[in-house]
């Protein structure tokens, strides 16, 4: 294996609260054991890797590196890019009509003498980077790509905890608890509280979990109607659980006759599929991302159960709101940053040692943290709807538990 000289960096896909801290842990890893190996971050994600766009990594920055874990977002930005969508890149102006943007991305990465890429994404950007390291092998170019993990969804195979995702669940919850005051603006409220995941639950259940046991911390004043039946959860509907409209409404009514209001968690990618068909049926055209992926905005599923529970449940007036730009784009809380330094520390040690993979701890080898081998990784895993946390909060709230639904991707 050759000597590592120097080493890029690049974010993609959406935003977590993972990605600053996650920059600023690499860059300080390699700043305090490797200091002569230079550092680039490649600008906009796979977008910048592509037009040749970096900033280097100057003495000053390493020294303030730890300003980074008191951020969100990624300062050095993200872009949503698949190389091997080639008709794609082209549109967007990324490599010229003919090219191979695998093609391209290698080529400049031999022209800046990059000898390891760290890619900080999700299963996309994981699996686009897969993509290229397998290219770069067949063509003889010796490079090293070592992702970490980023997704608030939590559904990448096969890795235990991504990072950001508990920070997500912690503001998600604050969010919430905002939002539900809004429940003595009218009477007969339903409030719909929209989460992040497409195919994964996890999100929506942990957000539900951490926002219900915040309440057991606060006094109330029943006598005057503050109470914490009305501000607690009382449904929490996954992609990957069944959902019985009518049984739920007929609960839900009794909850709202009781409480003169209703609160509902739901996964953004919950009851997609019936969604899409009704609007394929009526002959809406279903917009996609360059992933193939359904624009959730466009279906937009919270409005979907919003209609469909306000007349089975009476309500006189319904308030749908989405947490995830709130969520995804804060600083890491305690926990997160304590993964992510540890994942930095096994991505800088890998990737001196040349193995390549996507950093965290494995669900098949006893949650070691490794570098998991590109192939294995996969974005889709399904949230465990029997982990007994969840059908704990399920208990809590009175909410019977649907049947295990195989989530489609």
């Amino acid at each position: 294996m050759k000597e590592v000289k120097k080493v890029a960096l690049l974010t993609a896909g959406g935003l977590a609260p993972c990605l600053s801290s996650a920059i600023g842990g690499l860059i300080e890893r390699y700043t305090k054991d490797h200091p002569a190996i230079e550092i680039i971050c490649y600008t906009g994600g796979y977008k910048g890797l592509l037009l040749g766009e970096s900033i280097e990594v100057t003495q000053q920055i390493r020294e303030n590196a730890s300003v980074l874990y008191k951020h969100g977002g990624s300062p050095i930005g993200n872009s949503r890019v698949k190389l091997t969508n080639i008709k794609d890149c082209e549109k967007r102006g990324l490599v010229k009509e003919g090219e191979n943007p695998l093609k391209v991305a290698a080529a400049q990465l031999i022209t800046d003498g990059v000898d390891v890429l760290h890619t900080i994404g999700g299963d996309d950007t994981n699996t686009t980077a897969a993509d290229l390291a397998a290219y770069l092998a067949e063509n003889d170019y010796e490079l090293i790509v070592v992702g970490l993990p980023k997704t608030i969804d939590n559904d990448v195979f096969p890795i235990k905890q991504s990072l950001g995702a508990w920070t997500a669940a912690e503001e998600g919850a604050k969010y919430f608890a905002n939002v539900v005051a809004e429940h003595n603006a009218n009477p007969r409220m339903l409030i719909i509280h929209e989460v992040m995941g497409r195919n994964c639950g996890w999100l929506t259940g942990y957000t539900a979990k951490v926002y219900h046991e915040n309440l057991t911390e606060l006094d109330f004043l029943p006598q005057l109607g503050l109470s914490k039946e009305r501000k607690d959860v009382h449904a929490i509907f996954v992609p990957e659980m069944a959902v019985d409209l009518q049984a739920e409404a007929t609960r839900l009514k009794q909850v709202m006759d009781n409480f003169d209001n209703v609160n509902i968690f739901i996964s953004e990618g919950a009851g997609l599929d019936s969604i899409v068909k009704e609007m394929e049926a009526a002959g809406q055209d279903i917009p996609r991302d360059a992933f193939g992926h359904v624009k959730l905005d466009a279906v937009n599923p919270g409005q979907w159960f919003g209609k469909q529970f306000a007349e089975l449940l009476g309500a006189e007036k319904v308030l749908i709101q989405k947490s995830g730009y709130y969520a995804r784009a804060a600083a890491s809380n305690e926990a997160d940053l304590k993964l992510i330094i540890a994942c930095c520390d096994k991505a800088v040690e890998c990737a001196l040692a040349g193995i390549g993979g996507v950093i965290g701890e494995d669900d098949d080898k006893h949650d070691e943290l490794r570098a998991c081998e590109f192939p294995r990784i996969a974005g889709g895993k399904p949230f465990d709807i029997d982990a007994s946390w969840f059908n704990e909060l399920l208990a809590d709230i009175g909410q019977p538990k649907g049947e295990k639904v195989e989530v489609s991707h």
